[in-house]
């Protein structure tokens, strides 16, 4: 393996993300780098490619806002990078306990990643029976942070930031034993030397539209100190078109003194990033419109469903992570087989805790929470998709 080029390790829109990357546009820039033309990896004094700390930064950021937004810091994956390949695209440690071979930046074995692809469905970036393919930064990094999503609920329960880290470099097994101490404290000597992650959204403060007055510019807070307080960081353009065609959502945004390009979550008294419940039943008249139209779901249904696990945090609440904590495909998938009643009891406890009783207290709670969405007022002139 001999990589001369980014072009050579990775695909064009994940260079166009690159270049779209403030910090690296610079970096790049300064060293002499022009867009369109081949771009030059960095390299050691042993001649083998390496992503800067700037790059690094970058391509963890982009594949968590792709991939895992709000599930994960994208500091962990630079800091684990940082102590575990020295981020360098073509490190290969052999494990001998196991007997094969740690690829990447990541480190990330090719069986573990066939496992993430076939049995777990993490499919964005392909894992074929050719290890070579896990050199390539983007991929590999899509797994590795794939495998960190899935130890931070190991066994169901919401894991801890040095359970998570121990566990990734020696199984969950030894996510308490000694062996695996040395690498965490590395690891959080590690996270110290990383670049700032205040200047993600350059020029543009930190503020809520409910009455809280706004910060320094630059400054982003949130429970897991990813900063992402705007729309436009965590859905695409096409997805904010369609959010400002909807009459409610554009009336909120409006009255409140959004702009296109930078529009703000309304924020709790903890500064969560939290949806309207106008915003919720948009996101959900999205989704339906355009991948379950003949399917019969209402987006009251699903907006109803998002305040009770979520109570419409952007990040959640406890285990549940996003506004549903749970896949688009797995609630169609018992919209279309159960009652409703049945469907939402299984959604809020689990399809083995479903009882079907008229007066049950979580059905009759869901009912009064549909009845918000069911009621939201029309503008004259605007369709609402039910």
């Amino acid at each position: 393996m001999s990589f001369k080029y980014w072009e050579d390790c990775v695909d064009p829109e994940d260079l166009e993300a690159l270049w779209a990357e403030t910090d690296v546009e610079k970096e790049w820039t300064d060293a002499g780098e022009n867009m369109g033309k081949k771009v030059h990896l960095s390299r050691d004094p042993d001649g083998q490619p390496f992503l800067t700390q700037t790059e690094m930064k970058a391509v963890a950021g982009i594949i968590v806002r792709r991939h895992f937004p709000s599930l994960m810091e994208p500091e962990m994956i630079c800091a684990i990078a940082e102590i575990g390949s020295d981020r360098r695209l073509l490190a290969l440690q052999y494990d001998k306990k196991a007997k094969e071979n740690k690829l990447g930046i990541m480190l990330m074995t090719q069986k573990k990643a066939e496992w993430l692809s076939r049995e777990m469905g993490y499919q964005s970036y392909q894992s074929t029976d050719n290890p070579e393919i896990l050199y390539r930064p983007f991929t590999n990094v899509y797994f590795g942070a794939a495998y960190l999503k899935i130890l931070s609920n190991f066994d169901g329960m919401k894991r801890s930031e040095e359970f998570i880290v121990r566990a990734y470099r020696g199984g969950t097994k030894k996510a308490t034993h000694k062996s695996t101490n040395d690498f965490f404290q590395r690891y959080l000597l590690a996270k110290q030397t990383l670049p700032s992650w205040e200047k993600h959204i350059s020029g543009i403060p930190f503020s809520r539209r409910e009455g809280v007055e706004s910060a320094e510019p630059n400054t982003f807070q949130s429970e897991i100190g990813d900063g992402w307080t705007y729309w436009d960081s965590r859905v695409s353009p096409d997805d904010m078109e369609e959010l400002w065609k909807s009459p409610e959502v554009l009336k909120d945004w409006t009255k409140s003194g959004e702009r296109r390009g930078r529009v703000r979550f309304s924020l709790d008294s903890e500064k969560r990033p939290y949806l309207s419940r106008a915003e919720v039943k948009a996101v959900a008249e999205i989704i339906i419109s355009r991948y379950f139209s003949r399917e019969g779901i209402q987006a009251s249904v699903l907006a109803a469903l998002a305040e009770m696990c979520s109570m419409r945090f952007v990040n959640g609440v406890d285990a549940c992570t996003g506004l549903m904590g749970i896949d688009y495909q797995t609630a169609l998938w018992l919209y279309k087989e159960r009652t409703e009643q049945s469907v939402v009891e299984a959604f809020l406890r689990g399809p083995e805790n479903v009882n079907g009783q008229e007066n049950d207290p979580i059905w009759n709670k869901f009912l009064s929470t549909l009845s918000h969405y069911q009621d939201i007022r029309r503008v004259p002139g605007g369709c609402n998709i039910l």
